[in-house]
């Protein structure tokens, strides 16, 4: 018992965010306005394909849960009370955003949890929208990708198309090859937001030898944001949206991206005939 409060003392210290399950906020989104939070993964640890050097939910290794996963049922009753209390005090929301603590295309009920949502929405808030941010490590499944094509804004991450990069700084948990989700994403045919993230700076990093060396992170170069914009181009999204740094990242030694830059970035998407947004 005295273990276990240490560990939820230490949840509370540590300047990344986990987040309750299976319902968290309203929270204002610089993407996409109010939105109703729905976290998949347990409420007191993370649960992610990826281990992002970024992610303002801390290292995997770091918040390793003690709790299960929210049950399909406790997800939709959950979001019903919240939703007829938001009802009640007059403020819907914008958007139904699957986020949180992890990937929440692996839970074992994702595509019947979509279908749940849809329905609670379209009886309680019609105008809002369902989405799903995702890092794109499950989308060659057919039900999630069946899922997935139900959402109003199905985001998927797409860093770079470079293998080292997304290694240094995605850390994906077991295979992971850039050009088969790229394969994955033309698929959706369109129905896609492609979101992207950019940043400067560098962070440690232990070779195969033990040797710690200064790695950069800087994927705002041409070197990283050409051959992106040819894959965006390829895949042919509805929208994309860049974004950089926005709170406290496990990894120490990043920067955001500039403004300039991230403007740049946006302009020579637009240019390309496909909708972008950029947030600072």
């Amino acid at each position: 018992m005295v273990s276990y409060f240490f560990f939820l003392l230490l949840l509370l210290v540590m300047s990344t965010v986990i987040y309750p399950s299976p319902i968290f906020g309203p929270v204002h989104s610089r993407r996409l306005g109010i939105s109703l939070g729905i976290n998949l993964q347990p409420g007191d640890g993370k649960v992610c394909t990826f281990d992002c050097i970024y992610c303002e939910c801390g290292f995997n290794g770091d918040r390793l849960p003690w709790e299960q996963r929210p049950s399909r049922k406790e997800v939709a009753s959950r979001l019903e009370q919240q939703l007829q209390q938001m009802t009640v005090e007059g403020q819907l929301p914008d958007v139904l955003t699957f986020a949180g603590n992890g990937e929440p295309t692996t839970h074992p009920h994702f595509a019947e949890i979509i279908g749940d949502t849809i329905r609670l929405r379209d009886q309680y808030c019609p105008k809002a929208k369902v989405c799903v941010l995702s890092n794109s490590t499950m989308i060659h499944r057919q039900s999630v990708r069946d899922a997935l094509m139900l959402v109003d804004d199905n985001i998927l991450k797409l860093d770079t198309v470079d293998e080292e990069y997304i290694r240094t700084v995605d850390r994906p948990a077991g295979h992971y090859h850039v050009s088969n989700i790229i394969e994955d994403m033309k698929a959706f045919n369109g129905h896609v937001i492609i979101q992207t993230m950019f940043m400067r700076g560098t962070v440690q990093q232990t070779t195969e030898s033990g040797e710690c060396r200064e790695v950069s992170v800087d994927n705002t170069g041409e070197q990283y944001v050409g051959p992106w914009l040819e894959a965006v181009k390829d895949i042919k999204p509805q929208q994309v949206m860049v974004y950089t740094i926005d709170r406290e990242t496990p990894a120490k030694g990043l920067e955001k991206a500039s403004h300039e830059q991230l403007d740049a970035i946006r302009d020579r998407v637009i240019a390309a005939g496909i909708p972008c947004t950029a947030s600072y």
